[in-house]
């Protein structure tokens, strides 16, 4: 009966991990279907929920109901991916949550408790009418290719996931959707390839400054304009503003003068009144003629003396200055705030790729030289996917190493074995690495995200189907030799396998062709490819590591404590050893002891026994002969 309640268990935790792995998919792809229904619209997300619920039970449905609304709440409301949501989370991000997970987890229970019930009264003759035998055939042969092949196949997988773990360190991982293709185009597609085309693709990314300092500002655009990698730039020292000077050119009183068609004297006015405003005293005597300010600040500051009335323009300079001054305030919406200047700068490379890279590094080399007090940023599509290659780099392997030591301390409290987790996380791993060598093979660039979580899938996929196999082994290979023992674990397994794995693998391929997004495509296909990957794996592979490593599992095979004899009676009783019991309440712990009044305890170790009244005498007498 044990065995057979253990077995139940196993096939939930899989149910329910691929359960949760299809919401995951849904959810995080968007292929959730939404069919209409009274003015608004059901997802189809909701169906492996409500599922879970009846199959599964209250809680598993609650689980799933969790897992459904956390990641509502983070792609809607965290990630902004619905206006709605993002506003309730910027609002009350604690009450947003409860929102998405209460909701979710009411219905699923509402699912359990009001209609699985009505589901069963009403179909039940149906169910029993529609019972079938199982079509799902033995699979013999597997379990004995397994046994011919034990000391074969495991040195052969070893280096194939060898050479898979150096193909999967260097697949072709894009950070954007540049480089990525799909099956199926979407009109948006196709127009933006036409554009691209005809006009040209174009890569811009902005060098953002302290303000201020429009030399430093004009030299470094000047730098930056003589690379080969830049097409153009564009900020405000390099924007012409009349009579071929730029808007940051700095003019004395003479040549703004003739610029501008004023009077020298009047100029000369305008500039001591700028200098005076500014707190410039000392320019005021002596140092006009050769007192230089920026264009763009002169025209500011003439144009403000204009309205408050302090100077007066005839019609035609009048016009010329509010021309002038409408050029200057559009240029500054655009490329200046109270603290920071932005320069355009326009490149000829793609927007991805380690060139791009690179260049992105040697411009921020190239603006500390000027500002080597100021911070220096450098932003556009470009440096976005740099900062996700440096991020996914990093927290890539963190994660990696993190989901490794937490699937060896699961895998070895289940089995209780040292040896178990070690074989079983080199399928599971090397199955992964095998996924995303074949991207590296064939040179197809994959979306990072597509990684993380197919990954993530593809190892709870592993963990569910090894585990499967492994416990009917471990059940089986103290019952009979160890061939037949293979052969009715591989005769078992399979249905859970096949089905669980066709479903997960067809899924993926469709979201794969039937999708335009290049990143949601990613996904379906390394879903679809890995899924496959895990069956072969688990069903061809799997079995050979468990006979070769039989040895091992068992030479490092440890038992949690357990009761060794149970004690019950009623009087006087000696305990020697740790036990666990009740005696007029819980005692846990290593006992030396006479105890007065009923005994109910599980020992651990030791001895237990009732004593006569005269033996409390004795044994006292003997401990002091021994302390003596």
């Amino acid at each position: 009966m044990g065995k057979k309640t253990q077995s139940l268990k196993i096939r939930q935790m899989v149910l329910l991990a691929i359960l949760t792995g299809v919401i995951l998919v849904l959810q995080l792809t968007g292929f959730a279907i939404k069919l209409p229904f009274l003015g608004t619209s059901i997802s189809l997300v909701l169906i492996p929920i409500t599922l879970g619920a009846m199959i599964l039970g209250p809680a598993a449905g609650a689980f799933l109901g969790f897992v459904f609304g956390a990641e509502v709440y983070i792609a809607l409301g965290v990630l902004g991916m619905d206006p709605f949501t993002a506003y309730l989370f910027q609002q009350n991000p604690v009450a947003t949550a409860g929102i998405c997970l209460i909701k979710s987890i009411f219905f699923s229970l509402f699912a359990v408790f009001f209609l699985m019930p009505g589901l069963l009264v009403l179909f039940g003759k149906k169910i029993d009418a529609t019972r079938h035998k199982n079509f799902v055939p033995k699979i013999p042969f597997v379990g004995r290719f397994a046994y011919a092949t034990k000391k074969i196949i495991p040195p052969i997988f070893l280096a194939v996931i060898i050479v898979a773990m150096l193909l999967a360190n260097n697949c072709p991982y894009v950070y954007g959707f540049s480089y990525l293709e799909t099956t199926k185009r979407s009109e948006q597609q196709i127009a933006d390839d036409l554009m691209d085309e005809t006009f040209g693709s174009t890569n811009m990314v902005a060098v953002v400054v302290p303000a201020g300092d429009y030399a430093a500002e004009k030299k470094l655009l000047d730098e930056l304009g003589t690379y080969d990698e830049v097409d153009s730039t564009l900020g405000l020292s390099n924007v012409e503003a009349m009579g071929g000077y730029m808007l940051t050119d700095a003019l004395t009183p003479r040549q703004f003068s003739e610029l501008t068609d004023l009077d020298y004297e009047v100029a000369e006015l305008l500039y001591a009144a700028y200098a005076a405003d500014g707190g410039n005293y000392g320019k005021i005597i002596g140092g006009l003629p050769n007192y230089s300010v920026p264009l763009i600040d002169m025209f500011t500051f003439l144009y403000g003396e204009m309205q408050d009335g302090y100077v007066t323009l005839d019609a035609d300079m009048t016009e010329t200055l509010e021309s002038a001054y409408s050029q200057i305030t559009n240029a500054r919406k655009q490329l200046q705030s109270d603290d920071y200047t932005r320069m355009l700068v326009y490149l000829n490379l793609p927007v991805g790729g380690d060139e791009t890279y690179d260049f992105l590094d040697q411009m921020r080399v190239v603006a500390h030289k000027y500002y080597p007090d100021g911070e220096v940023y450098v932003v556009g599509d470009s440096s976005s996917e740099q900062d996700f290659k440096t991020s996914f780099s990093r927290d890539n392997v963190v994660v990696s190493v993190l989901s490794i030591l937490i699937v060896l301390v699961v895998l070895l409290f289940t089995f209780k074995s040292a040896g178990i987790p070690v074989l079983l996380i080199v399928v599971i791993q090397g199955s992964i690495w095998i996924n995303y060598g074949i991207p590296t093979i064939t040179n197809s660039p994959l979306f990072f995200l597509s990684y993380l979580v197919v990954s993530s899938i593809q190892m709870g996929a592993n963990i569910d189907y090894a585990i499967v196999t492994t416990s009917r082994f471990m059940e089986f290979k103290d019952k009979m030799p160890k061939k037949d023992a293979i052969i009715e674990t591989m005769n078992l397994s399979f249905p859970t396998i096949i089905t669980s794995g066709l479903m997960m693998a067809i899924a993926g391929i469709l979201i794969g062709q039937m999708t335009s997004n290049a990143a949601i495509a990613g996904i379906g296909d390394s879903l679809g490819r890995g899924t496959i990957l895990t069956i072969i794996i688990v069903m061809f592979i799997l079995p050979q590591i468990l006979l070769l490593g039989e040895k091992v599992i068992d030479k490092t095979a440890f038992d949690m404590p357990s009761a060794v004899s149970s004690h019950q009676s009623a009087g006087r009783v000696r305990i020697d050893g740790m036990v666990r019991g009740e005696i007029h309440g819980q005692i846990s712990g290593i006992v030396h002891a006479v105890v007065e009044g009923d005994v109910n305890i599980s020992l651990l170790s030791g001895t237990a026994e009732p004593e006569t009244a005269d033996a409390p005498q004795a044994q006292t007498e003997k401990e002091d002969d021994a302390h003596e």
